[in-house]
């Protein structure tokens, strides 16, 4: 029995904790789709008049104002289709300036004039950063940025610190395809990490059986 008792108790534990974390990551499952669902609900909720509450991620928000032909280009792409630029605007509402995702661009379509339009819109705030150490800066003589970074894009447009990603545009023919919000972009990979938990404590399980049938075998 003593043989055997060291490979168990080393068996026993290396499955227990592999299982705890996979119940872990199942738990960590069933929070963060409770948070995507409480997202989803604060993007699809009613919008409410764009300065009449402080901002909060997400919030869906509707003005009245001038989409103005002062644009900045961040560089993207997008399924299906491929390399292009989000186009991020001036918007000009009650006084005040501040910046609108109007969504895609083909890279075909970078040069296109488009001209400023009076709109009505509805969007979500966003206070997106997608730089980091290794993100180039903008190239300001070709208008191309690299990442959405709100406080360089304010800067670059004259405009306040405050972005908002388009959902719906009262023009009639909206010279750019919006990209609205929504949670696909954000990772939920706990379903995966659970399966790999609990497949590694089956291995280690089976492996602690060999084990024990070997020494076993050995002894007979």
């Amino acid at each position: 029995m003593r043989r055997y008792l060291v490979p168990l108790i080393f068996g026993a534990g290396g499955v227990a904790i592999l299982v705890s974390l996979g119940i872990w990551q199942v738990q960590r499952l069933a929070w963060k789709e409770g948070v995507l669902a409480e997202i989803e609900e604060q993007i699809t909720a009613e919008a409410i008049p764009i300065f009449s509450e402080p901002f909060e991620e997400f919030m869906a928000v509707s003005a009245n104002g001038r989409i103005t032909e002062d644009e900045a280009h961040v560089l993207t792409s997008r399924k299906p289709n491929g390399a292009g630029f989000r186009v991020i605007a001036a918007f000009e509402t009650e006084g005040r300036r501040v910046l609108l995702d109007r969504g895609f661009i083909p890279e075909t379509d970078k040069s296109a004039a488009r001209s400023a339009a009076d709109a009505t819109i509805t969007g979500n705030f966003r206070n997106v950063d997608e730089s980091d150490g290794f993100t180039p800066p903008p190239d300001l003589a070709k208008n191309i940025h690299f990442a959405r970074d709100v406080p360089v894009l304010a800067e670059t447009l004259g405009a306040e610190p405050i972005l908002i990603i388009l959902r719906e545009t009262s023009e009639e023919n909206p010279p750019v395809s919006p990209w609205p919000v929504d949670t696909s972009g954000i990772p939920n990979n706990h379903l995966e990490y659970a399966l790999t938990w609990f497949s590694l404590a089956l291995v280690w399980a089976g492996m602690t059986v060999f084990l024990l049938w070997r020494i076993r075998a050995r002894n007979d």
